[in-house]
């Protein structure tokens, strides 16, 4: 059950990696800051209230970081 579990994450991450190619800098900060947000919100011991709180807030400022990324390149 394992290996299967392992197998179907790596097949997900791959897809998700493809789908990521032409992404624009505030697309990548926002996909990046709730990844991260979500992963802060459950370390800090919420489980799905934690992960989803996490997720959204940390998307907002990705999503922030990644124009004033793009407004710089300009």
């Amino acid at each position: 059950m394992k290996r299967f579990v392992l197998v179907c994450s790596i097949v997900l991450l791959g897809f998700a990696v493809a789908g990521c190619q032409d992404m624009r800098g505030r697309d990548i900060g926002t996909v990046t800051g709730a990844a991260a947000g979500s992963a802060i919100g459950v370390a800090a011991g919420g489980k799905v209230l934690g992960a989803v709180g996490g997720a959204v807030i940390g998307g907002v400022i990705g999503h922030q970081v990644g124009k004033g990324m793009e407004k710089k390149k300009k």
